[in-house]
């Protein structure tokens, strides 16, 4: 298994990150945290959740993702008429063979783009808990397991719009991280308009890894070490969402489990071998707000998810490094015991 312990490790998962990278920014413009974002859940084995109003880029940043990487991409388009088994697949009786033969459906595949996943019922939406959390579909009782590595980016329009469907908390559950591209700048949309007048930026978009270099990198990522101190501070920020007055539904166990794995990622984007609580600052809003359920009262009071977990981010103790020092000096001190693994 691939670790830190070999420093070549480290560089070429520098490299090869950088140049997918570049490639997505090269599709996306200036929204470089937003790309970052999506290649920090790639290395972590998550799967994304994009929300934005139309028109922004949110298919547009999956495909780019998808394209930068020599592997198996399929795109479903989440319907009100999709069914079940036209994700997951379906088993046909084959008169020749006098036997059931199965048919794989779009969920098969390396890297899956479920293009406005809230516009199908959510018994649609359900035929992805299995494959998103187990890796694998069951069908008549018969397992198939799914590629490696193997992630879902799924776009969606915000709840209040016309014709769709609230995503289930156990399929919100199941997403790692949600991220919303937003609008861009003046400058970079006029920088869009200069490159991308004429023609699809998707369409000269040529792969700069291949999908074992991923599998690599993702063994890589596992081997970053999490101090004791760090992988408390996770618990307690989760813990505090499940005792906030203004939320009745808070983060569950899994939510924790995503939050230390995408912190390793990020430490390992930022060519570290140990993770920060820096690592689980940045990452809290994306990883844990899209899990959490206001109250009646504070949506009243438009109290946002976002904004309970930037509270409890404010009121949760930061741990110190051995010695007194603070964030983001000295940090030796997070990486000196030996790894230990998620």
């Amino acid at each position: 298994m691939t670790t830190y312990d070999d420093r070549a490790s480290l560089t070429d998962l520098t490299a090869t990150v950088e140049r997918v990278r570049s490639s997505v920014e090269g599709v996306i413009e200036g929204k470089p945290e937003v790309v970052r974002l999506s290649l920090t859940v790639l290395l972590a084995e998550g799967h994304l959740l994009i929300e934005d109003v139309p028109g922004v880029g949110k298919t547009m940043l999956a495909k780019a993702l998808a394209r930068s990487i020599d592997c198996s991409v399929r795109r479903i388009q989440f319907t009100p008429d999709l069914l079940p088994s036209d994700i997951t697949g379906v088993s046909i009786w084959d008169q020749q063979r006098r036997d059931f033969e199965f048919k794989p459906g779009a969920i098969f595949a390396q890297i899956v783009i479920g293009d406005e996943i809230n516009r199908a019922s959510p018994k649609t939406q359900s035929a992805l808990l299995e494959s998103m959390e187990e890796r694998q579909v069951t069908i008549d009782g018969q397992t198939y397991e799914l590629p490696s590595p193997f992630m879902v980016v799924a776009t969606q329009n915000p709840v209040e719009m016309e014709g769709t469907y609230p995503l289930p908390e156990a399929q919100r559950d199941r997403f790692m991280a949600r991220v919303s591209i937003g609008y861009p700048s003046a400058e970079a949309e006029l920088q869009m308009l200069d490159i991308h007048g004429g023609v699809s930026p998707l369409d000269d978009l040529q792969p700069v890894a291949h999908a074992h270099d991923i599998v690599k990198l993702v063994d890589a990522v596992r081997g970053v070490h999490v101090a004791d101190a760090v992988r408390r501070y996770a618990v307690e920020l989760v813990a505090a969402t499940r005792t906030h007055p203004d939320l009745r539904l808070g983060a569950s166990p899994r939510a924790t489990l995503h939050l230390l794995r995408a912190a390793k990622a990020s430490a390992a984007l930022s060519g570290r071998e140990y993770a920060l609580p820096d690592d689980i600052q940045a990452l809290a809003v994306a990883v844990l707000a899209h899990r959490l359920l206001p109250t009646a009262q504070a949506q009243l009071n438009r109290r946002t998810a976002e904004q309970v977990v930037q509270e409890i981010l404010q009121r949760t103790p930061v741990p110190q490094q051995q010695g007194g020092t603070g964030l983001g000096h000295g940090t030796q001190a997070y990486g000196q015991q030996p790894p230990r693994r998620l």
